[in-house]
């Protein structure tokens, strides 16, 4: 028993396996038992001899513990056996784990050797191709800058054509001509000669087109205050009294005299504006209209008194435009709106220009009028809508797709004075 106990002994097989400590322990506990149990006592003297009951016990009690002994040591050296078995194959096992981890460790090292040679290789060849790149961009680049010059001396040459081209095409839309100056634009044989002393009124009169009439008479004057000033209108139909007022004044206060030439059409305020200027021209056929002055109220919600009081300052306004009109016509205010009426019952009086000179509305009649301050080709200007005019309107449509120009909101006591039979002219 002690043989097999101290085969068990093996250190390593106890670090390996620690339950065989307690197994071991039991075993030598058994065995000391027995033996105990199997050597005679030392039993203290008795007055009395132990009876033949009592010693058959204790044999039988002493054959089941030994029985129990060699079974448990029987049953011990099985588990011995299996352990030894296990042992045995655990270090196969283990050896057989080693040499796969040797081996995987070798592969896995010549996969690493491989991938770092392959990758030394690709970086080699990297290099290579980058330098053979870099050399080729060079050459590319230097390829490039030769064609680059080619290519800017041809541009520059077909720069300067162009240029050459395009200033010989800028001088051709200008006139080998100067605006001519005369202190009488009215030549003999009916010519009238404008020069570039011209400003252009068309449209409705408004606060932006007297702004646009006013600071140039006053440039031309500080230019030149004795050369004439023409206030040329193609067509007009008159506009804001408060507007052409200005323009009036402005045309008095001038040192510079100030014409006003008719070349179409002008009623109301732009006809007052005309016949009250120092000098007026205007062609056979052209067109001028004098009438009341006639102010819708819209939108405005008047009592009858303020009725009265916009009738009233209305009035004033005629009475300061239609004065000065009927004492150059030789008549009186009240005669100069008979005849209004005696010519149509609207009261519109429309005369053409032979017949305005006559009831003195325009001074002068010309069959030609010569432009000197058209020197440079208008085709060559960019071309502006026709439908919007140079102060500022723009013709739009109503809500019933009817053509309409929407006049500007009037200032405090002003009225508009022009023409519009047909409702072309609005306010919103």
């Amino acid at each position: 028993m002690q043989t097999y106990l101290y085969t068990l002994f093996d250190f390593k097989i106890f670090m390996k396996y620690p339950f065989l400590i307690t197994a071991c322990t039991a075993l030598l506990c058994s065995s000391t038992y027995a033996q105990d149990t199997a050597a005679p006592k030392t039993a203290k003297p008795k007055s009395e001899k132990p009876s033949q009951k009592t010693k058959s016990t204790e044999a039988e009690l002493l054959a089941k513990i030994t029985a129990d002994n060699a079974l448990a040591a029987e049953k011990l050296k099985q588990e011995l056996a299996e352990i030894r078995s296990r042992v045995s194959k655990l270090k196969l096992e283990k050896e057989v784990l080693s040499e796969e981890l040797a081996l995987a460790s070798l592969k896995e090292k010549k996969a690493t050797q491989e991938a770092d040679a392959q990758y030394a290789a690709n970086q080699k060849a990297l290099a290579q191709a980058a330098e053979t790149s870099k050399q080729e961009a060079a050459k590319a680049g230097n390829k490039l800058k030769i064609l680059q010059a080619e290519w800017a001396m041809k541009t520059t040459e077909m720069q300067g054509e162009i240029a050459t081209l395009e200033a010989a095409k800028k001088r051709d839309a200008y006139a080998d001509a100067k605006p001519i100056y005369l202190e009488n634009p009215l030549k003999e044989d009916g010519t009238l000669v404008i020069s570039d002393r011209r400003i252009t009124m068309n449209g409705p009169v408004t606060m932006h087109t007297a702004d646009h009439v006013t600071t140039r008479i006053n440039y031309f004057n500080n230019k030149n205050p004795d050369q004439p000033i023409f206030i040329v209108i193609d067509a007009s139909p008159g506009g804001s009294v408060m507007a052409g007022y200005r323009i009036l004044k402005s045309m008095e206060g001038s040192s510079a005299p100030v014409y006003v030439v008719v070349k179409s059409f002008a009623a109301s305020m732009a006809a007052t504006i005309c016949t009250l200027a120092e000098r007026s021209f205007a062609y056979p056929n052209s067109v001028m209209l004098h009438h009341q002055i006639s102010s819708t109220i819209m939108f405005a919600n008047l009592n009858l008194t303020e009725q009265k009081e916009f009738y009233q300052e209305s009035q004033k306004w005629w009475q300061r435009l239609a004065t000065p009109i009927a004492e150059k016509m030789g008549i009186s205010t009240d005669e100069f709106i008979e005849q209004m009426y005696a010519k149509t019952t609207s009261g519109d009086w429309t005369e053409f220009g032979t017949e305005a000179q006559k009831l003195k509305w325009v001074d002068h009649i010309v069959e030609r009028i010569h432009e000197t301050s058209l020197l440079k080709n208008p085709d060559s200007k960019p071309k502006t809508s026709p439908m919007a005019y140079s102060n500022g309107l723009v013709e739009s449509t109503d809500e019933k797709g009817k053509t309409c120009v929407y006049l500007p909101r009037l200032t405090p006591k002003d009225c508009y004075f022009l023409y519009n039979k047909d409702g072309y002219y609005r306010m919103k």
